[in-house]
């Protein structure tokens, strides 16, 4: 899991992983706050997916897949690899 969205609520909400600077720059800005109950884990909270632009989510939520990937046994790399 590297990023939830609410779709069903107005305006659309999302949570997603970061690093450590991402989580830092984020937090400071108006519309995002360390999500609730993995904060600890650097994950971000914004209260609207348009506090964003579409080139940012790009970004983030590549990088957000790729650091949650970085960290899967080999064993399950392995298998998503070889589907992709």
């Amino acid at each position: 899991m590297f990023f939830i969205t609410g779709l069903e609520q107005i305006p659309i909400t999302a949570s997603f992983k970061t690093n450590d600077d991402d989580f830092e720059i984020l937090s400071a800005r108006e519309g995002f706050q360390p999500a609730p109950y993995l904060a600890r884990h650097k994950w971000i909270h914004t209260s609207d997916i348009n506090n964003l632009s579409s080139e940012e989510w790009k970004k983030l939520i590549s990088n957000s897949y790729e650091i949650i990937k970085s960290k899967l046994p080999k064993k399950i790399l392995s298998g998503i690899e070889n589907k992709f």
